[in-house]
């Protein structure tokens, strides 16, 4: 991949002082400041294609629809499609925690966090894509993401997630009836919420963003939720909301385990990918590594919740 150049882009956008900020995979996230405000830059990565989980332009698409509706999002105030696109945002002031990942105690309101972000995720998921003007967009189907992570877990070694075909196979066999088509995040999780105090203040990380079945973000939202999903030494444990108390700060969701499931494939799927990756570097991280024990136990709870 190319290196960027921060100072054309500095010049491309009008923003002074940019800077590296942590988040964000498939695209590149920095801050700096622009007229004294500061603001995030969402940068496609340099000599790629800028498509699909890549495409920043659609992240900020996303967010320009968005605005002003009841689930929060930075204001977008540039986009530029030159080489490599790029769009600013506001920096919304807040913290993004992953309670379940990270064994610091922070003190946060976290059940309070997890009911509000259920209810921002019902709030996003009753919009109409037609009335924000996204009718355009094609729609993804839950037989659809099975096989989109199913393409994934082909490309790493069947050591690491023993059994996927089956778990695949059982998922497709038993597809409930779609509901939607609704805006879905793709990773809705605490993770990828700015929070202040128990409020959302905006919803993040658009990168995955697609039209479908609203349970798709549901379920995932509900095992990353679960501390017995990865089992991860957490103070917080004890602080999560049950999976009912979820539900019905949420709403009406039939066939959640079904979504729970698919949720845990994927979760092997993208896992498996990083673990793959990992064993690559020269130095391998110890901590990606040790996911890999858990990718097992992912397949074996999704078999457990489609039946």
């Amino acid at each position: 991949m190319a290196s960027l150049n921060l100072d054309a882009l500095e010049r491309r956008l009008g923003v002074t002082g940019l800077a590296p900020l942590t988040g964000g995979a498939s695209s590149l996230t920095l801050q700096g400041t622009l007229d004294d405000l500061a603001v995030v830059v969402k940068v496609a990565p340099p000599g790629l294609p800028p498509v699909g989980h890549r495409d920043v332009l659609r992240q900020a698409r996303i967010m320009r629809a968005l605005a002003g509706r009841d689930v929060p999002v930075p204001e977008v105030l540039i986009e530029d499609d030159g080489d490599p696109p790029a769009f600013v945002m506001t920096r919304i002031d807040g913290e993004t925690f992953e309670p379940l990942f990270d064994a610091t105690v922070m003190g946060q309101p976290v059940a309070q966090r997890f009911l509000a972000a259920a209810r921002v995720l019902a709030a996003l998921h009753v919009l109409s894509p037609a009335r924000l003007g996204l009718a355009d967009e094609p729609v993804v189907d839950a037989a659809a993401e099975v096989e989109r992570w199913s393409a994934t877990l082909r490309t790493v070694d069947p050591a690491l997630v023993p059994g996927w075909e089956e778990v695949g196979s059982a998922l497709l066999s038993r597809v409930p009836t779609p509901l939607g088509p609704s805006v879905v995040h793709g990773d809705f999780r605490l993770g990828n919420l700015v929070s202040t105090g128990e409020a959302v203040a905006a919803v993040i990380d658009w990168e995955i963003w697609s039209l479908g079945d609203p349970r798709v973000d549901l379920g995932w939202f509900l095992i990353n939720a679960d501390p017995s999903t990865y089992a991860r030494p957490s103070p917080y444990v004890a602080a999560v909301p049950t999976r009912s108390a979820l539900v019905d700060a949420y709403g009406e969701a039939p066939d959640v385990e079904w979504f729970m499931a698919l949720a845990c494939f994927k979760s092997a799927a993208t896992w498996s990918l990083i673990v793959k990756h990992n064993r690559r570097r020269t130095a391998p991280a110890a901590d990606l590594e040790a996911m890999a024990s858990t990718l097992p136990r992912l397949l074996r709870r999704a078999t457990q919740l489609v039946a």
